[in-house]
């Protein structure tokens, strides 16, 4: 509606002015009344979302743990499924790869001694399903007494037909060469010892006697390299193999005493 006058136009803009400034509060608390209404109502569908999940994955894993009780692959399978961690690291999907990698050379050298093994030999004639697979995961934390000062990290592969074991494995980051026995030997020497990374028998919570030495390829620097070792086990080390108590060491000249060792489990 037009205004009659200049002051009943000034009169009624300060009118709406003050309507204004007092309706302007209850609209922000509105839409703030609203916003939460609908966070609250967003969060109830989310939550019911996560409950069906929940339920849904709870009910996959019953399917499954029933199945595999009449398969015991499918049993195994379900474990390992079921105690894998949430997320991978990139070092873990590394040791993975190495270790397969150790695995693969290892069965191809025994199946080659295998063919070419006489029949009455424990070796021949064996099917590929007979090979039993290790792996040893190699730290510092595993030494007796355990290395603070080493960020150096090792694996091993290790494939057994018989009482016939081939391993492979490497080796990165030492803080340290390898120990050189042949200038820093033991006391009494042993002349079997003739690297820095052993086979032992033992507890893994003990030093045990030593039992192979491995062949080493260091590399440039000294502190990473391959080693590898083909030995036939005596009835008293394929025990301790697979009740795991062989286990590989690693020896450099800082830690004269072991820098990595890892046990010998199976795969």
């Amino acid at each position: 509606m037009p205004c009659k006058s200049e002051e009943t136009c000034a009169d009624l803009a300060i009118v709406q002015q003050q309507r204004h400034l007092v309706l302007m509060p209850q609209a922000r608390a509105q839409r703030l009344k609203t916003r939460q209404l609908s966070f609250t109502i967003t969060e109830k569908i989310m939550s019911k979302r996560r409950k069906g999940f929940v339920n849904l994955m709870l009910g996959v894993m019953t399917c499954l743990l029933l199945v595999g009780i009449s398969s015991p692959s499918m049993s195994q399978g379900v474990a390992r499924w079921l105690t894998a961690p949430a997320s991978v690291s990139p070092r873990s999907i590394n040791v993975t790869n190495h270790l397969e990698a150790q695995l693969q050379e290892a069965e191809t050298v025994l199946l080659a001694q295998a063919e070419a093994a006489p029949p009455t030999t424990d070796m021949a004639p064996l099917p590929t399903t007979s090979i039993t697979r290790y792996v040893a995961v190699m730290s510092g934390n595993s030494v007796v007494p355990s290395v603070a000062s080493t960020t150096a990290f090792g694996t091993a592969g290790a494939a057994l037909i018989g009482n016939r074991l081939v391993i492979r494995g490497d080796f990165s980051g030492l803080t340290s060469p390898l120990r050189d026995y042949a200038t820093d030997p033991l006391n009494p020497p042993n002349p079997n010892i003739t690297s820095g990374i052993h086979v032992h028998k033992g507890e893994p919570s003990k030093n045990g006697p030593f039992q192979y030495a491995l062949i080493v390829q260091g590399g440039a620097d000294s502190l990473s390299g391959r080693f590898m070792g083909e030995y036939t086990l005596t009835d008293e080390q394929l025990q301790a193999l697979t009740s795991g108590t062989l286990y590989v060491d690693l020896h450099t000249k800082q830690n004269r005493a072991g820098e990595l060792r890892g046990i010998f489990k199976a795969y």
